[in-house]
């Protein structure tokens, strides 16, 4: 995609950060660019990274939720809170790199499944008449032969009409592999391994009786194990993971130590800043599936910075994040467009949930206005927490509606700036009860 296609694409779900926007669509098109360049030139050119700075709810996680869904790349998306500095109980920042190889063997394996879906089909087919028609003897006549052909062809007129569903069949699945967490390190998944194959298990095909409603989608992961290529798909995705993967790190805020902070003692925070910067800066990660180079990996990272700033991480990091971004705080105006712009708008949701009540939602257009300057008065008075606060103040709003939607079937519900003011006003103004509430 174009920037002007990634940045109209996300204009659809997510309102305004048009500089977050264009910016992080120029970084994956300049990946594209990179791919058509020779491969001396390609060695060359490293990915800009991208630092992106805002309050929480402004669409941070949002814009990497939906260029997740956009892009047929490698994705994955972590919490820098969550990693621990080497020698501290904790998963090491190293397993973020084997998540993304995790996901892009998804990815491919989904893409051979879609371009193999109709041999995985026939097998699937052929192995459930298989069982439903005995074969023939050997040496059989041109006639039966065809006899059986005819009785193959109806059989299979009928399982692909579903009459066949409620039979029970036993078929032979192939068992899982004793396949391990991929954010282990291969030496933990080589001991397992060895578990595995002492005690014998995974090693032959498990019986079981099933109907062939069931059938067909158990013989369907059992065909895509015989028919795909697994290496190959293997050595594709490590290929793709290492020249086209996206790691979008979280609350990266959360381990920047603020200056002058006591938290200076806690060496975990300052830890893994030091162990991410090498995966960063590229470097060679072993993988249950082979070893990735990190160079061309994209990194995003995001955070809040509200009680530290970006220059509290480390020189050395700082400087690999040299494209940044600040998110613009969210306005009543704002507020009022995500409740009725983006494609899924959170009033849509509500009103396609209570239509199948059979409950006709409608939102008047002064309580959509009411709804959004609510919402910001919230966030002046307490935490600002962006758009989420939207789902409380409207969950607040319809909590009748919704708890009595089958008692108004066939009927229309009006929700009216009365109604919001009724339900929200009191709890409002009352800055203790609405820190509870809202």
């Amino acid at each position: 995609m174009t920037p002007k296609e990634t940045v109209a694409y996300l204009d659809q779900y997510i309102i305004g950060q048009q500089d977050a926007k264009k910016t992080i669509a120029i970084a994956l098109r300049n990946r594209h660019r990179r791919m058509q360049l020779d491969k001396e030139m390609q060695e060359e050119i490293m990915p800009k990274n991208i630092l992106m700075i805002g309050s929480t709810g402004v669409g941070k996680t949002e814009i990497a939720r939906r260029l997740a869904k956009m892009m047929a790349l490698p994705f994955v998306k972590v919490e820098a809170s969550k990693y621990t500095e080497v020698g501290f109980v904790g998963r090491d920042v190293e397993s973020m790199v084997r998540d993304l190889v995790l996901a892009s063997i998804n990815l491919v394996k989904t893409e051979h499944k879609e371009r193999n879906e109709g041999r995985i089909q026939e097998y699937v087919e052929n192995t459930i008449i298989e069982k439903l028609l005995p074969p023939l003897p050997k040496g059989a006549s041109s006639e039966k032969q065809a006899d059986y052909e005819r009785s193959f062809a109806r059989m299979k007129e009928r399982l692909l009409q579903g009459d066949l569903d409620e039979l029970t069949i036993e078929v032979e699945i192939a068992p899982a592999q004793g396949e391990s967490p991929d954010n282990l390190p291969p030496e933990m998944v080589k001991v397992q391994e060895s578990f595995v194959k002492i005690l014998g298990m995974g090693s032959k095909p498990v019986k079981k009786e099933l109907k062939v409603k069931e059938a067909k989608e158990a013989l369907k992961y059992d065909a895509a194990e015989k028919l795909l290529d697994l290496e190959s798909i293997k050595a594709e995705a490590l290929e793709r993971a290492q020249n086209s993967g996206i790691i979008f790190i979280d609350e990266i805020d959360k381990v920047a130590v603020p200056s002058g902070s006591s938290s200076r003692q806690d060496p975990s925070k300052e830890g893994v800043q030091r162990d991410l910067l090498p995966i960063v800066e590229g470097s060679t990660v072993s993988t249950k599936h082979g070893s990735i180079k990190t160079d061309h990996i994209l990194f995003i990272a995001a955070g809040a910075f509200h009680v530290s700033k970006p220059s509290d991480l480390i020189p050395e990091l700082q400087g690999r994040f040299p494209l940044r971004v600040e998110l613009d705080s969210l306005d009543e105006e704002v507020l009022y467009q995500i409740l009725t712009k983006p494609k899924h708008s959170l009033l849509r949701q509500y009103e396609a949930l209570l239509k199948t009540e059979g409950v006709t939602l409608v939102f008047e257009e002064e309580a959509i206005r009411a709804l959004a300057k609510i919402s910001q008065k919230a966030n002046e008075r307490m935490e600002d927490i962006g758009a989420r606060r939207l789902h409380t103040i409207i969950e607040k709003v319809i909590e009748e509606m919704s708890f009595e939607a089958d008692l108004h079937q066939g009927e229309t519900l009006h929700v009216s700036a009365e109604l919001v003011h009724k339900r929200l006003d009191s709890i409002i103004e009352d800055q203790d009860t609405a820190r509870y509430i809202l």
